[in-house]
């Protein structure tokens, strides 16, 4: 396949992407309600606020009153959003093509008290092609369907901040101390996505403690929901000890998911012309062999407009006497603006056969 000839149209495809924007302003409402009044009628007055305190989406502080919150969100709530393209492919893959991929998250927030909170995430996405797929970049796959991604309450106990949701990780508690922006999916946290990146099996409950010193302690159990903590369901443990600085991290992690322990190392180090992030894993399956992997990774901060990032990892956690494979990536992340971001990318995966993928995603945040 000439790869990097139907990459070619990658820059063209990203120039489709320029969003455009409607002022509501210019909508003519008795127009449209004169256009054919016998077989349509539209009441300009069903479009006005019927409050100036009813915002549709806004932040706000303190005790939500109810009183002004009728036909719209209380002033407590905010919402986020954030879009992904993806133009690539994969040199070595199954399929060899050049494709379009997309995910979407959407972040709900709302607060009662003004010092809890209770969030969603919905995601959607189409997960189309290799470079999108779980050796890449792992986009969402949801099928086009709208999917809950974790819903959480999270508020204060004493000194310590207490998670409770659904469909959400373990280590949404964690400080975590990897400082790397990675390309593709399994350079995520360092290296240690099954320790400082535990996940969860849909209920959770975590907690986190914050000392002045910079020092925090955070622990946290998932479980089935259907089967919470009973040998019927699959249960997660995992406990975090991090310490961060101005200049540095560290982050060390302990994960027990029943037929498998995972002990995870993160840290990081800010020197003035660059980042060095670092990460190792080990993982001890029930009836077999330890396993080792480990992470290396440079983020260069003042490179022209962007930064530009330089990763080595493990492909895998292996055993001693294991064939070992790695994958290499670059990446190089610049903004256009305050809400667009396009980051080209290149990455090698060793296996039986290498994979050599090829990439630009456009990220919207708004």
């Amino acid at each position: 396949m000439k790869l990097f000839q139907q990459l070619l149209v990658a820059p063209a495809a990203i120039g489709l992407l320029t969003p455009f924007s409607v002022s509501a302003s210019d909508i003519n409402l008795e127009a449209i309600s004169n256009y054919s009044d016998n077989n349509l009628e539209i009441d300009g007055n069903l479009f006005k606020q019927e409050s100036s305190n009813n915002i549709l989406l806004s932040g706000g502080e303190g005790l939500v009153d109810t009183s002004e919150t009728v036909g719209g969100f209380s002033e407590t709530t905010t919402a986020s959003f954030g879009v992904d393209f993806l133009v690539g492919a994969v040199d070595g893959a199954a399929s060899e093509a050049t494709t379009f991929s997309y995910q979407m998250g959407i972040g709900l927030a709302t607060s009662f008290t003004g010092e809890d909170a209770l969030s969603a995430t919905i995601d959607i996405g189409n997960g189309a092609g290799a470079i999108a797929g779980a050796d890449g970049l792992n986009f969402d796959s949801t099928t086009d369907v709208l999917t809950l991604d974790g819903l959480t309450y999270t508020f204060p106990v004493g000194g310590a901040t207490v998670m409770v949701g659904d469909n959400t990780d373990i280590s949404a508690v964690y400080t975590g101390a990897c400082a790397y922006s990675s390309f593709t999916d399994y350079m995520g946290n360092c290296g240690t996505g099954n320790s400082v990146g535990v996940g969860g099996n849909g209920v959770t409950a975590g907690m986190s403690y914050a000392f002045d010193s910079g020092f925090s302690l955070a622990g946290g159990v998932s479980s089935t929901p259907t089967s919470i903590l009973t040998e019927e369901g699959t249960d997660t443990f995992g406990l975090e000890a991090a310490y961060t600085a101005d200049s540095y991290g560290v982050s060390l992690a302990y994960a027990d998911a029943e037929t498998t322990t995972y002990w995870g190392l993160n840290a990081n180090y800010a020197f003035d012309f660059a980042t060095i992030s670092v990460g190792a894993e080990s993982e001890d399956p029930d009836g077999s062999s330890t396993k080792d992997g480990f992470f290396v990774g440079l983020s260069f901060p003042e490179v022209g407009a962007g930064t530009f990032d330089l990763g080595l990892a493990t492909s895998a956690n292996y055993a001693d006497g294991d064939t070992e494979y790695y994958t290499y990536e670059a990446s190089y992340s610049y903004p256009i603006n305050d809400g667009i971001t396009i980051t080209p990318g290149i990455y090698v995966k060793e296996g039986t056969t290498d994979d050599t993928g090829f990439g630009v995603k456009t990220s919207f945040s708004f």
